[in-house]
């Protein structure tokens, strides 16, 4: 096997919308902020809980960034590795390109099983590709079993975080979703418990009569071609034990050399994911035992862009992602505009990088291309993430490429805002001028002191961020005055 470059994967969720255009919509939805505020604060809260449990916990990122590090130079290697091993033990391996050979591959297995419907594992890499889309126009159902995918699912939308899928979502809402959609639910209240319920006599009827499970995975061990799917309820063991047929979608950069490696894996993701100290059910599998859990195994494994993302070496290390979420948890930015704003299935701070990186963008016009724009570069992302990604560094140096693809046309408005900056700063005394017009800037700020609107071409900047009210004194100013008697 030799490593490939995969094609652009599948583009943004929101058509030809900007992050700046969407963040405004998102916005003005004070539920939406409401619900996504109160999520993430109580998420970080709890998670802060649990890392401070863990003595070692710096140790523990820095070998989990150390094993990722490890992965991506002998990615060829232990793919193979891991492709012998599962070949060896009854499964079956294939290799996609991209989205589109992905989706056709899951597709003509389950046509050869004769059935029309799967019950599916909560997935990144099926989302990425747009799998369920892709089956339902080829006439396959798919259901998926976790249960903030289901209500994503039954609501006819679109998810808004890596982990928690309906964190736009409050009871109330969910109540009303479950409501409309499971006519033989019964009375519902908005209690969790009641909500939980109904969707697991939903769901039970699925796990019963489905022939066929579509899961993803969270690691997959290269010296046993074992592999590993982490969650919370439960429900992703019932898809992987009690059909017929599995088929697992990973993305190549999920391989880990050794089930000792997995060990590091698998305290830093419970912590920084849900906040536990260990996961409540991690799933593992290893090719086909007769007479226990699914007779035909096969695994999927999937480049969608890696491998160019893998050549990159400034970008490179957003592939050591474990999905855990944190960074999403801690970003200010998402937790303002929520995970539908950024347009793409993985949103929040590491979305920012990996929708750009894995679909790659057209040019400067593509929606892709303000994905790396939509952060506060404020490093709270590089603290949470369990394997030290230097998302903020990350985000620069896409930056840089966006403006490096613009070069050659007319100035932009940026283009001109940073010359006159320049040409500003380069004399003291036009230093001193510029910094009295700034002051003039305390006639258009509103009444919270800040000012949210500007003309072209500083209105670039306000679309998507205000700017503070200029001090009524600069340093120079107060210099001035409160150092005079030295000039004597």
């Amino acid at each position: 096997m030799t490593t490939f470059l995969g094609t652009p994967g599948v583009g943004n969720l929101r058509g030809d919308e900007s992050f700046p255009k969407a963040a405004r919509t998102a916005l003005a939805d004070s539920q939406l902020r409401h619900n996504i505020g109160h999520a993430t604060h109580t998420i970080r809260t709890k998670r802060l809980a649990a890392v401070a449990e863990c003595d070692d916990w710096e140790q523990l990122r820095a070998a989990g960034s150390a094993l990722k590090q490890d992965v991506m130079a002998r990615l060829p290697e232990l793919l193979e590795q891991l492709e012998s091993n599962v070949t060896r033990r009854g499964g079956v391996v294939h290799w996609a390109r991209d989205g589109e050979e992905a989706n056709r591959i899951v597709a003509d297995l389950i046509r050869a099983t004769g059935s029309d419907e799967v019950v599916k594992v909560k997935s990144m890499a099926t989302q990425e590709i747009g799998l369920n889309e892709y089956l339902e126009a080829h006439g396959i159902a798919a259901f998926e079993t976790d249960l903030a995918e289901l209500i994503v699912q039954l609501g006819h939308d679109k998810p808004s975080h890596i982990l928690v899928p309906a964190i736009h979502r409050n009871r109330a809402e969910i109540r009303e979703i479950f409501d409309r959609e499971m006519p033989d639910a019964g009375e519902l209240t908005d209690d969790p418990r009641v909500l939980a319920m109904a969707a697991r006599a939903h769901l039970r009827r699925k796990f019963l009569t489905a022939k066929v499970a579509v899961s993803g995975a969270n690691f997959g061990i290269a010296e046993t071609g074992t592999l590993a799917v982490v969650e919370s309820e439960g429900n992703g063991r019932m898809c992987l034990t009690l059909p017929q047929t599995l088929i697992t979608v990973m993305g190549i950069e999920k391989v880990v050399p050794s089930f000792t490696d997995l060990e590091v894996f698998m305290q830093l993701l419970p912590r920084s994911s849900t906040a536990e100290r260990m996961n409540p059910y991690t799933s593992m599998w290893t090719g086909v035992h007769p007479g226990d859990g699914p007779q035909e195994f096969h695994l999927v494994l999937l480049d969608n862009g890696r491998t160019r993302v893998l050549a990159d070496e400034v970008g490179r290390p957003a592939l050591h992602c474990i999905r855990c979420s944190a960074c999403l948890n801690v970003c200010p930015v998402y937790e303002r505009t929520g995970g539908h704003a950024y347009g793409s299935v993985y949103p929040g701070p590491i979305g920012a990088i990996l929708s750009p990186q894995l679909t790659g963008t057209t040019g400067h016009n593509d929606p892709n291309a303000s994905l790396p724009f939509a952060s506060s570069l404020c490093g709270a992302c590089f603290e949470a993430c369990p394997v030290r990604i230097d998302i903020p560094t990350i985000l620069v140096h896409l930056r840089a490429q966006q403006v490096d693809q613009k070069r050659g046309g007319l100035p932009s408005g940026q283009d001109l805002a940073m010359k006159a900056a320049g040409w500003a700063m380069a004399g003291a005394g036009r230093f001193a001028l510029a910094e009295k017009a700034l002051g003039a800037g305390r006639l258009i700020a509103g009444r919270d002191h800040r000012i949210s609107a500007l003309p072209w071409p500083a209105s670039r900047w306000t679309a998507s961020r205000d700017i503070p009210e200029p001090p009524a004194e600069t340093f120079r100013q107060w210099w001035n005055r409160t150092h005079e008697g030295d000039r004597r």
